[in-house]
Parts: structure tokens; sequence; C-alpha cells
């Protein structure tokens, strides 16, 4: 059976009750998705068809996946995380030209780990494990809840 995402997100939310986790997770996973973009984009590859030269980038790859996930799921949440990936995106390039690559690599990689050392923290304190223990697919539902609260203060339908 296919969950729809008012299941997804009461799911994900059954182990993020505690105040100080949902604080720690507003900060830690929009942090999170963006150095594993960032670490993504760090590994794209070119290769050659014809007379067109095209680049395989492993972020874009992910972020393909991930839509295809969310569109079954939310329209709205899609675009809002469309909009956020694209955000993201922006930034990494803006780092790439002031940035070398052992720079941003060394730099996604700590951020990404001390990102996710609070959140075990955050559900240490909680008492329960993170949601993706269970399913692995919840890893892409952590954006898509923090998001949800935002269309909701926004009166934005999910």
């Amino acid at each position: 059976m296919n969950k729809t995402i008012n299941q997804w997100l009461n799911e994900y939310g059954e182990s993020h009750q505690n105040k100080t986790n949902k604080l720690i997770h507003w900060c830690c996973v929009p942090i999170i998705t963006f150095t594993l973009l960032g670490l993504l984009s760090l590994g794209a590859f070119t290769f050659q068809i014809y007379d067109g030269t095209y680049i395989i980038n492993p972020a874009g790859l992910l972020i393909i996946i991930s839509f295809l996930f969310y569109l079954r799921l939310s329209y709205s949440l899609t675009i809002g995380m469309f909009i956020f990936s694209m955000s993201c995106f922006y930034l990494i390039k803006n780092f790439e030209t002031t940035h070398d690559s052992s720079q941003l690599l060394n730099y996604y990689i700590l951020v990404f780990i001390v990102a996710w050392i609070g959140q075990f923290i955050g559900h240490t304190i909680e008492g329960k494990k993170p949601s993706f223990f269970k399913d692995i697919q919840f890893l892409l539902i952590g954006p898509v809840w923090l998001l949800s609260f935002i269309y909701k203060k926004l009166n934005i339908p999910i």
C-alpha cells in the first residue's frame, strides 16, 4: 500500500514531538540536505554521445529521484522542494567559484557529520529512534515535514 503525504508526515511526526528535537531538526535537516547535495555535486561525470557533451551530476540524480517520490505525494510540496533544491544548487555553484574542490569536500563532510550528530542528540533527547531506521524513505520525508509547517503557516495546501 502506498502511503499518502499525510500518513508519511504523521508517522514522521511521531518521533519528533519534543520541542528541542524539533528545533534541532529545523537547523540540521536543511543543512544535511544542502551538504549532501554539495558532496554529490563534486562528483560530476562528463561523457559524450555523438556530437553532444553531457554531464551527469549525482546531486541532480538524487533530486530527480526525490521529485518523483514527492510528485506522487503532493504537487505543492514538490514545488517547494524544487525551490529549496534550486536555492541549494545556487549556493553550491557560488561556493564552487570561490573555493577549490578539496576545501569544499572538507567543508561539506565536516558540516554533514556535525549536523547528523545534532540529529542523533535530538533523538536522544526525544527518546525515540530516527524514523529512517524503520524506513529509509523517511530521509526524504524530513525536509517536506519541515516544509509542511511553513505551508500551514502560509495557508498553502499540501
